[in-house]
């Protein structure tokens, strides 16, 4: 199909050229037997177990258009997909995308979604292996993720044990703080509202924390303290998180929060959406990773310095 359906809409180019168009060239990960064309796709599971995992993006509710453009949600949906097959101390293998849009919608406009997912997709060599293409009202992305074990036992979030130690492999609060950016119309601080539209997990950590004994996992995406709890609840301990620790957090972030009159605090423990990944270790915390507090004894709580964070407890779908 030539470029010049780019400007052409969904509903001119149809269902099954539009997919032809934005599958074709694209290069598959080792593990696809069968990709995209099919009534399913195939994959290869040597490990004998397969991790799955699915998440949405809404127009309006997760991106918005006059903020982001296409190749940015794409890249956003592929990467806190594989952020939760990394949290599970495994390695992604595959992506399966549905997407919901009007029909007015220009080809064009899908072209940059693709690329943005295909680029992202690439970064842990997997492919966008299958998925859907339906007339919706507005833009609606839900991928669905594949990945392996390699052999290892996953990592969940009732795995932690009292005296281990709470670790976290990447940044926290930059995407709260890109948020608060772009609401308040501050062009300064481009790299915090280029974090808030696309995230960057640290991929391969996943594997990293499983293979030094990671006793329970999960990566940021409600928030640092919204999750901890998760792990806290399934594992029946408490959590202490060490303020001195995340200072270095918040004070990266101490410019942007006086620009906008808010707590780095708030964005470093609730802010979410960053994709870090947290874990405990009973042992050793591996290279890339550093400490941030215990676990403790239960009941299930999260601790700052010993005491209850009294401030934003983090994202809510239905909030």
């Amino acid at each position: 199909m030539s470029d010049d359906a780019a400007s052409a809409t969904l509903a001119e180019v149809g269902e099954f050229g539009v997919i032809d168009r934005l599958v074709a060239g694209r290069r598959q990960g080792p593990g696809v037997v069968l990709g995209p064309g099919d009534d399913a796709a195939v994959l290869t599971a040597p490990d004998g177990r397969v991790v799955v995992t699915t998440d949405m993006l809404v127009e309006g509710r997760h991106f918005r258009f006059d903020w982001a453009g296409p190749y940015d949600v794409g890249r956003k949906a592929i990467a806190q997909n594989a952020a939760d097959i990394e949290a599970m101390g495994a390695s992604v293998t595959g992506f399966v995308v549905a997407l919901g849009a009007p029909s007015n919608t220009r080809v064009g406009q899908l072209d940059a979604l693709a690329d943005g997912m295909w680029d992202e997709a690439q970064r842990v060599g997997a492919g966008i292996v299958g998925g859907d293409l339906v007339a919706s009202p507005q833009w609606v992305v839900s991928v669905t993720a594949l990945g392996d074990l390699c052999g290892g036992e996953p990592v969940t979030r009732a795995g932690a044990t009292a005296g281990s130690v709470i670790a976290v492999c990447g940044e926290l609060g930059l995407s709260a703080a890109g948020y608060a950016l772009w609401q308040n119309g501050i062009d300064e601080f481009e790299p915090l509202r280029r974090r808030h539209l696309v995230p960057e997990p640290p991929y391969g950590q996943g594997i990293v924390a499983a293979a030094a004994g990671a006793g329970a996992m999960t990566d940021v995406s409600d928030g640092l303290i919204a999750d901890l709890r998760h792990i806290a609840q399934c594992s029946a301990v408490g959590i202490d998180l060490a303020s001195a620790a995340l200072a270095p957090d918040r004070d990266a972030l101490a410019e942007a929060a006086a620009a906008v009159v808010a707590d780095p605090w708030s964005w470093v423990l609730a802010g979410g959406e960053d994709h870090a990944l947290v874990a405990t270790f009973p042992a050793g915390v591996p290279d890339g990773w550093r400490a941030i507090g215990v676990v403790l004894d239960g009941p299930a709580r999260v601790l700052i310095d010993g005491d209850e964070w009294e401030g934003y407890q983090g994202w809510q779908s239905f909030g």
